[in-house]
Parts: structure tokens; sequence; C-alpha cells
């Protein structure tokens, strides 16, 4: 798997709303809801030794429980199959969403570890109140180093959720696209499935490269 992505703070997205329950955080508004949520993320992370460590259980706890919210990553994987979503079953398109949800968290669970004293700096937000679908841009400062990091958002009844992630230039459904469009091209969705699997255990070995 491509790790075009591998950057601290791009685990902001799968760990998106691990300091929710401290406070209710307003969804009516994309701008703020990325302000709120982020800080509360940043201060959850500082003050969890096991994350910080690098505790995948600890890790995907947070996410599951948190993750739904302030996200849709059924959207997310579904935009990322394309046309070939609805060439899976139900059932198909379920267990594909679970797999790349964890194969994101085992991807980037080291890159929370490194988040320490991190600036975000935040671009004016411009949309019009009839937009449904929206870009928060921000700026990580890392290290001194200036680092892209944008999310897309679009408006449910529920109130705006998180969808896509930019990370220098790169975004998170674009980066996938071609890899999951190239394994059900040469083996089904099934082939997909499986690979998403078999991916997820050498992680979970350490196996993997």
């Amino acid at each position: 798997m491509k790790k075009l992505l591998l950057l601290p703070l791009f685990a902001l997205f799968l760990a998106f709303s691990s300091g929710a329950s401290a406070q209710a955080v307003d969804t009516s508004n994309p701008d703020v809801l990325i302000k709120t949520v982020t800080q509360q993320v940043l201060d959850q992370i500082k003050a969890d030794k096991q994350i910080q460590s690098g505790n995948i259980t600890r890790i995907t706890e947070l996410v599951n429980q948190k993750i739904l919210p302030y996200t849709d990553f059924t959207r997310t994987t579904r935009l990322v199959m394309g046309r070939n979503w609805n060439t899976a079953t139900p059932q198909q398109q379920k267990e594909i969403v679970e797999q790349f949800k964890i194969l994101l968290i085992r991807t980037y669970s080291g890159a929370l570890a490194q988040v320490r004293d991190q600036e975000v700096q935040y671009k004016p937000f411009r949309a019009s109140p009839e937009d449904t679908d929206v870009v928060v841009r921000s700026v990580v400062i890392n290290n001194g180093q200036p680092i892209q990091l944008d999310y897309r958002l679009y408006k449910t009844p529920q109130g705006w959720k998180v969808y896509d992630i930019n990370v220098l230039g790169a975004w998170l459904i674009q980066a996938y696209q071609q890899q999951f469009s190239e394994q059900i091209s040469q083996h089904g969705v099934d082939g997909l499935l499986q690979f998403l699997t078999q991916r997820n255990q050498q992680l979970a070995s350490g196996k993997a490269s």
C-alpha cells in the first residue's frame, strides 16, 4: 500500500473526535466544527500516554467510539471505489468500509504518537450559506515546517461531516482510487476485500513493509 500521506496530524482524520465527549460540538458550522474538534483532539492526544506510545487497541477504541458523529467514512469509501461501489453487494460494501477503516487506523497509528506541540493556523473560511460541500483549510506548523491540512465536508440533516482530507496537496480519496480500481479490475470486489484483509493481517503482525 502506498504511503503517500504518512505525516503527523493525518491521523486527526481517523481520531477526529477523540475528545468530543469533553464538550458539545457545533456541527452546524463547518469552520467551527473543525477548529473545535481539532483542538480537543490535540488536547486528548497530549494527555493520553497510551496513544503517545502507539497503543493500537487504545487508538482503535477511540476511533470506533468517536469517529461517527463527525465523519462519513462510508461516503469516503464509496468515492474511493467510484462506479465499482455499485457492483458490490451490501454485505461486501459493509466489509470493505470496515477493512479500509482498519487499514487506515493501522497505517497511520504511528502518526498519533508524533503529535506534541504542533500549531494549527486556519485560513479564512469562504463559503456561501447555500453551499453544501466546502473545504476548511489549515496549516500545521510542525517543527517549524508548514504542512497543508485541509478538510472537505458536506452538509447532512445531522450537520456537517468530514469525508476527505488533503495533506500537502494529496487528497485521501484520490490517493487510494487507483489502488482500489486496480485490485477490482484484476481480482473483482472479492479480490479487493481479500487484499485489504490480508494487508491488515500483515500490519497487525508487523510483517508489512
